[in-house]
């Protein structure tokens, strides 16, 4: 193992690829800590030190941004608008055929809809930006946490200070997807998951010094050790996956035989990845969210209803939220599924090129058998999803852990995800190079 990584170092190119992503990062969590301008930066970390509870509305946003976004940040909104555009932009393949044609023209259709999806997160980028600082202005960022400088997270709130602000965060998530796209073109992995990736683990210490400090070193090496048991069936299931068999017949071309090779289509047992947890997140996050823009003023009773959301909405470790939000990954896991991964476009092609499945006829029977296969695959892939989601909620009441507990959710299932991709694409550098690779 440690034969190979020097082996990495020797190399001119890998190593170049690999400082070249690493200077990045770094100037990206450096962007983290920069205050944006009219923000008052001791207020902030007043307000960072006695909140240890991530506001709800935006644990999800806080997580990918690597914390930035509670300290009102140029990089605030992290890498999460570019998130939801490419979510949305995908989505929308099934509602508008031209972004499916598109889809389907290759190279010079995906840098179309590539195009497409930065004017997006651009748009989601003044639209985020400017709810945050209105949020700020109000002093409901952090929460009732009875501590006056939360309530003066700016220095001024006039129009030019709301619209200098506004922008700056807007270019700190311009700046973040062009940094992301230049870890794909120059350095080595896919460049916007490996800023997601920094971010949430720049938030593993904060989060492992939280649960030492208030439970003590018992708890904490307990949760190490979940932590590992964790990890290791979390690459498990994620390098899973179902194998259908698919044989090509003979095809003689001139005096060329073509085809006649078997192979296989891989159906992974976690098709959809982090994406149902995210929608699944922010769709609950959206009552917490409206309860906390109608909040009564002094002296006023809260309505019904925002009592009733802010007593089962927006606990986590409560029964009812935990039910919601497993049930609703296990409906977007299918829904994702079904619109990502097409059974008949997939039959269409095989009988286009002379595949088959061995025992199942060309054509129709072989959609509706992989579309049987993929429907019973994803039933535990689903439930595998939900389970990993609840472990941060379900640790929040029995260790007091915050909400961003480390192993579990969307932390680990992107953690793991982006560090099995990342070490693929260096082992297959090193192969390149007639090296032996980092796998065995």
């Amino acid at each position: 193992m440690f034969s190979a990584v020097a082996r990495i170092f020797r190399t001119p190119d890998l190593r170049r690829k690999i400082g070249f992503t690493l200077g990045i990062i770094a100037i990206y969590r450096l962007g983290s800590f920069i205050p944006a301008p009219f923000v008052d930066f001791k207020n902030v970390q007043a307000c960072l030190v006695s909140d240890q509870t991530t506001s709800g509305a935006y644990e999800l946003i806080n997580l990918f941004s690597g914390g930035a976004l509670l300290q009102l940040s140029i990089f605030a909104l992290g890498i999460m608008p570019y998130i939801t555009a490419s979510i949305i932009t995908q989505l929308l393949r099934v509602v508008i055929p031209h972004f499916e044609t598109l889809y389907k023209e290759g190279q010079t259709g995906q840098a179309k809809l590539t195009q497409y999806t930065r004017y997006l997160t651009i748009f989601l980028g003044v639209l985020q930006s400017t709810t945050l600082i209105t949020v700020a202005r109000t002093g409901a960022l952090f929460g009732n946490t009875g501590v006056p400088a939360c309530e003066n997270l700016l220095t001024t709130d006039t129009w030019y200070a709301v619209l200098l602000m506004v922008i700056t965060m807007t270019a700190g998530t311009g700046l973040i997807m062009w940094m992301g796209e230049l870890i794909t073109e120059r350095g080595i992995g896919n460049g916007m998951s490996l800023l997601i990736f920094t971010s949430i683990s720049a938030t593993f210490p904060a989060a492992m010094g939280s649960i030492w400090s208030a439970k003590g070193p018992e708890i904490f090496f307990m949760v190490i050790a979940v932590g590992i048991v964790i990890m290791a069936l979390v690459v498990f299931v994620e390098q899973s996956q179902r194998r259908i068999p698919v044989q090509y017949a003979k095809r003689m071309v001139g005096r060329r035989t073509y085809g006649g090779n078997n192979t296989y289509i891989p159906i992974k047992v976690n098709m959809a990845g982090v994406v149902p947890v995210i929608f699944a997140s922010s769709l609950l996050y959206l009552p917490a969210l409206l309860a906390q823009f109608n909040q009564p003023a002094a002296g006023q009773d809260p309505a019904a209803w925002v009592t009733w959301i802010n007593d089962y909405l927006t606990k986590g470790d409560h029964p009812l939220y935990m039910l919601l939000y497993f049930m609703l990954i296990v409906g977007f896991t299918y829904f994702y599924v079904a619109i990502t991964f097409n059974p008949e476009e997939v039959a269409d092609n095989m009988k286009r090129y002379g595949g088959f499945i061995p025992g199942i006829r060309a054509g129709r029977p072989t959609a509706e058998y992989l579309d049987y296969v993929l429907t019973r695959v994803t039933l535990p892939g689903s439930v595998y999803l939900g389970l990993i989601a609840l472990i941060p909620l379900i640790a929040l009441g029995l260790v007091g852990a915050n909400a961003n507990f480390p192993f579990g959710g969307a932390s680990i299932l992107i953690i793991v995800g982006v560090g099995l991709e990342t070490v693929k694409q260096i082992d297959s550098q090193l192969q390149q190079r007639h090296y032996e690779g980092l796998l065995r």
